[in-house]
């Protein structure tokens, strides 16, 4: 009996810390602004993705990560990890700081060749290349204290073994000397680094991941110079059968709408040398709130990117409480020529469609009127909305509530600009400049025009023109949105509307 008892007590136990569980995981995803279809980190700080592999059916995201406060801190790698880039598992924190220093940024590669060695038994170990930041160092007032290290996995990413020989590439006496991005050039059977060092490129080659020799560097004349370099990505995309290099870098400060953001550059690589077609800017997102996006590696033909979903003028002073920050909802990159350049597009990546429900289709909408969607459909966020015009008109779409709070999304003719409105967004006082109009030329040279609106309780993503303008932005209404307007000053038709609700990625 005495048994039978204890074994009642450990099982009425059991099921009494399970639904305790699930309740707090239930409460900590309704919480106000909590990304309801992105990311975010079940408690506490998040910037930068990391280490973002793709492996045996599995996405692997890793992020800076400060387990001890919601603002920026010591930094640690979290983990997460998703079968399809849109349901997400919060995984255990992976790789932690040592005596070299905390875990910024950097890259995790399949090393299927096993250059390493660090393989056993035939199976070939994931590689995470990462910076070291020593903050006594930089506190004594060192300027090497900056370095990079490895660690491998050879359980699918469960488990990290830092190698014994870190760091295995040592700063010559550069601050900024980080986020390393690392992937196979298969002509030279060489890896490549990608380094952001000040406001430069540097480009590292290695036969095994731990001896590095620099081949080159990039930035001296090209690009925006408005803050320092950060997390590079360097990677070949296909178009009508030519290899073209896309040079990813993140700037902070010096984005289009101020502040962090992400420059692309497109060109040519031999292994050594990047050569730019044109030493222009470009940006991959013209909203404030995209930062440090890089790709997943391992992908095949697909590149895929996410970002971060925030801005350092304010990251650290978002009116949220128990986490900080989000990323963005992975994104498709493909090269569309307009007009005679090459521009990088990007699309929502396919996977949405599955979380999709409660579509309404409406055509050939006059908007000599505003069109309220709600007077269809009950308005309820998260939502994906499309529209498509055939010809360039004036337009507005508000988003709002009860209390005249308001996110504005629009193109104006004039200008040739799509716009982001948020001076009525809601909180906007904590942060000087956050409550603003945000703008983004239209490239796009045909007559007709689209855009996709994947709206989040917190956040929106803007896709226009088959994804050649992007803007991400945040806010942060006192009351959810559960209205949307459309508007014309230009009598405006749109051939087609979809609103689309989507599901609760956590439910």
């Amino acid at each position: 009996m005495r048994q039978l008892k204890s074994f009642l007590g450990v099982l009425i136990g059991h099921f009494c810390f399970t639904a305790l569980y699930a309740q707090t995981d239930s409460i900590i995803n309704d919480e106000q602004y909590r990304p309801q279809v992105h990311f975010s980190p079940k408690e506490k700080w998040m910037n930068d993705p990391n280490g973002m592999v793709y492996y045996n059916g599995i996405y692997h995201l890793f992020y800076q990560h400060n387990p001890n406060s919601s603002v920026w801190g010591p930094m640690h790698w979290g983990h997460a990890t998703s079968k399809d880039l849109i349901h997400w598992k919060r995984e255990s924190i992976k790789i932690f700081p040592d005596s070299l220093g905390t875990i910024f940024s950097g890259s995790a590669i399949v090393d299927k060749n096993n250059t390493s060695g660090f393989g056993v038994n035939g199976r070939p170990p994931l590689v995470a290349i990462f910076t070291q930041h020593n903050a006594d160092g930089e506190k004594a007032g060192r300027n090497d204290f900056q370095n990079q290290s490895l660690a491998y996995s050879l359980d699918n990413g469960n488990t990290w073994i830092k190698y014994s020989g870190n760091p295995v590439l040592k700063s010559p006496g550069i601050r900024d000397f980080r986020d390393p991005k690392v992937m196979w050039y298969e002509p030279t059977k060489k890896w490549i680094m990608s380094l952001a060092v000040a406001d430069r490129i540097y480009f590292y080659s290695s036969p095994d991941l731990k001896n590095w020799t620099k081949e080159s560097d990039f930035g001296d004349s090209a690009g925006a110079h408005g803050g320092v370099w950060e997390c590079p990505d360097l990677f070949a995309l296909d178009y009508d059968g030519k290899e073209v290099w896309v040079l990813i870098v993140n700037l902070n400060p010096g984005g289009p709408n101020k502040g962090s953001a992400t420059q692309y550059f497109l060109g040519d690589f031999d292994g050594k040398i990047f050569s730019p077609y044109s030493p222009e800017t470009k940006w991959l997102d013209y909203g404030p709130d995209e930062y440090a996006g890089i790709t997943w590696s391992n992908t095949g033909n697909r590149k895929i990117f996410l970002g971060w979903m925030s801005n350092w003028l304010y990251a650290n002073l978002v009116p949220t409480e128990t986490w900080r920050n989000a990323m963005t909802i992975p994104r498709e990159l493909r090269i569309i020529n307009v007009d005679g350049h090459m521009l990088i597009a990007s699309n929502l990546v396919k996977e949405i469609e599955s979380i999709g429900s409660k579509r309404v289709v409406r055509k050939n909408i006059i908007l000599s009127k505003p069109f309220d969607i709600a007077k269809t459909r009950k308005v309820r966020l998260p939502c994906l909305l499309k529209l498509s015009l055939d010809s360039v008109k004036d337009f507005s779409i508000i988003v709002s509530n009860a209390d005249a709070e308001e996110l504005i999304i629009g193109y104006d003719k004039v200008s040739n600009q799509y716009y982001i409105d948020r001076t009525l967004s809601g909180k906007i006082n904590f942060q000087e400049g956050f409550a603003a109009k945000h703008v983004a030329p239209r490239f796009s040279a045909v007559s007709k025009m689209n855009v996709s609106l994947l709206i989040d309780v917190s956040s929106i993503e803007v896709f226009a023109d088959d994804g050649l303008t992007v803007m991400t932005e945040i806010f942060f209404p006192g009351k959810p949105y559960n209205q949307i307007q459309i508007e014309s000053t230009d009598d405006a038709v749109i051939k087609k509307l979809e609103y689309i609700k989507l599901k609760n990625i956590w439910k």
